[in-house]
């Protein structure tokens, strides 16, 4: 009962943060213009993101143009492509992996110690995609934030956390809670299989016969 409650919690948390990580990556809004001292422009919102940067005018108008060129981008942003791009591969493949290792599914030729390896390799993609994501999502805050308090950095050219990191920081939580929950399930596993009761061995039957003729014996010698 514990087990498929793990297991259930891990699945949909998992699921969440997958979603999660395919929207964070194909976002704009990674950083947002930010309004200061003077620069106060109120019918016009600056996003870049990682494939694309977005003007958004009064609410009403908003218009996206891909960049040209990678080396358009800020260092930062050019390593967070690569990064999020494994990150969604490797939170899907730990989706797929944890589905074919459920107690649910029914493989033929298996066991039930092949499943829990199955679960634990994916209980461990989880944490290795929430630890990918991470390193971009965090890697561009500290360059805004760091950018923001920069007093040689020219007001028009500063920015804010855009709602994409906020999204990422949640989507990696979820991936590193699901890959927890998996590697729980199987110690889960372990410890119920360590404290099992073996089934009792049967006596030969030559050490049968002699208890036999041991209590025939016994029972022989009570009459005389």
């Amino acid at each position: 009962m514990v087990g498929g409650a793990l297991q259930i919690a891990g699945l949909l948390l998992g699921g969440i943060g997958m979603i999660g990580t395919f929207a964070v990556t194909g976002m704009p809004q990674w950083r947002v213009s930010a309004f200061i001292e003077n620069n106060i422009i109120v019918f016009e919102t600056i996003w870049e993101g990682l494939w694309m940067h977005c003007i958004r005018q009064a609410n009403i108008r908003m218009q996206c143009k891909v960049y040209d060129s990678v080396l358009a981008l800020s260092p930062d942003l050019q390593a967070s492509r690569g990064l999020m791009c494994a990150g969604s591969v490797l939170s899907f493949l730990a989706f797929m992996v944890t589905v074919i290792g459920m107690k649910c599914t029914r493989c033929a030729q298996s066991s039930w110690q092949a499943k829990g390896y199955v679960i634990l390799a994916g209980g461990l993609l989880f944490i290795l995609s929430g630890a990918v994501e991470l390193i971009p999502v965090c890697w561009v805050a500290n360059t805004i934030i760091r950018d923001f308090y920069n007093p040689a950095v020219n007001v028009a050219q500063k920015r804010e956390l855009g709602e994409a990191l906020y999204l990422g920081w949640v989507a990696a939580f979820c991936l590193l809670a699901a890959g927890a929950l998996f590697c729980c399930f199987c110690r889960y596993r372990e410890k119920s299989r360590s404290y099992g009761y073996s089934a009792p061995t049967r006596c030969p039957a030559h050490s049968r016969h002699s208890h036999r003729e041991t209590e025939s014996s016994y029972s022989k010698s009570q009459y005389v």
